[in-house]
């Protein structure tokens, strides 16, 4: 029994940060230097990759809306296996694995099979594609809180889940994940809550990455111009009056290579 434990390996569930390569941590790379197996998602850069052990595994599991890749479920069932063959497994995740990547399903699910894990925060995108636009997401003067929601989750039929009164309210940031696709459905339930036509938002495409596209507009033109510039996921939406920042405090020119 004694050897049977020291056998199984180890999972590390790592975020990889928002899509720029040097946002991931020291500790998440020193995982993927460790690694026998790693599986990566979608938006986990691949740049990342370079870390790896010349002989680890490497998995694409996708992860990408609205197209084909792994079930949770599977990849849940590989990360066990892997470990109980007594290997150590890098499961790199967009982001932070707990900020809307499905991170503690996986911890529950490595928790009842009994492999050890580590948890390895990353940064989210959340908070990096904003300041990457220029945009903090809270200021003394603008904001004095910021809410944090899935995209998948503001839909018609999950209508009963978000107090969109709240996040109506003034004087308050919405960063919204994954909510391109419901752009329209999210402005209409601001709009009839009583946010201002004028309120500010921003879409940023592939945030933090060199090739990132952001649009500036209002909650009454924001859906035009999402269309117009042909916006597609991964868009991160930014709603509040800290969007007004955002020319001033541009830093990050993208395929530009400016900095300032």
């Amino acid at each position: 029994m004694e050897e049977a434990k020291r056998s199984v390996g180890k999972v590390y569930l790592v975020g990889a940060g928002p899509g720029d390569p040097g946002l991931i941590t020291v500790k998440g790379v020193w995982c993927i230097r460790q690694a026998q197996v790693i599986l990566y998602d979608y938006l986990a850069p691949e740049e990342l990759l370079q870390y790896a052990l010349p002989d680890a595994e490497v998995i694409y599991v996708g992860k990408k809306a609205d197209s084909l890749h792994t079930a949770q479920r599977a990849i849940n069932q590989k990360m066990i296996e892997q470990a109980r063959l007594g290997r150590i497994v890098a499961r790199l995740k967009g982001g932070d694995p707990f900020v809307f990547g499905r991170g503690g399903e996986e911890a529950e699910a490595l928790a009842e099979a009994g492999i050890p894990f580590e948890i390895v925060p990353g940064v989210t995108s959340a908070i990096a594609v904003p300041a990457y636009a220029g945009i903090p997401v809270t200021h003394r003067l603008y904001s004095s809180g910021v809410t944090i929601l899935t995209g998948h989750e503001c839909s018609e039929k999950d209508r009963f889940r978000i107090d969109w009164s709240t996040l109506a309210l003034e004087g308050q940031t919405v960063v919204i994940l994954m909510g391109l696709k419901n752009l329209p459905y999210i402005v209409k339930q601001l709009l009839e809550r009583g946010r201002a036509p004028t309120t500010p938002i921003a879409l940023m495409e592939w945030g933090t990455r060199s090739h990132q596209k952001i649009v500036v507009g209002t909650l009454q033109d924001i859906v035009e111009k999402a269309t117009q510039q042909n916006f597609k996921p991964p868009t991160t939406i930014i709603i509040g009056e800290v969007v007004k920042l955002q020319e001033k405090l541009q830093w990050f020119r993208g395929e530009e290579g400016h900095r300032r």
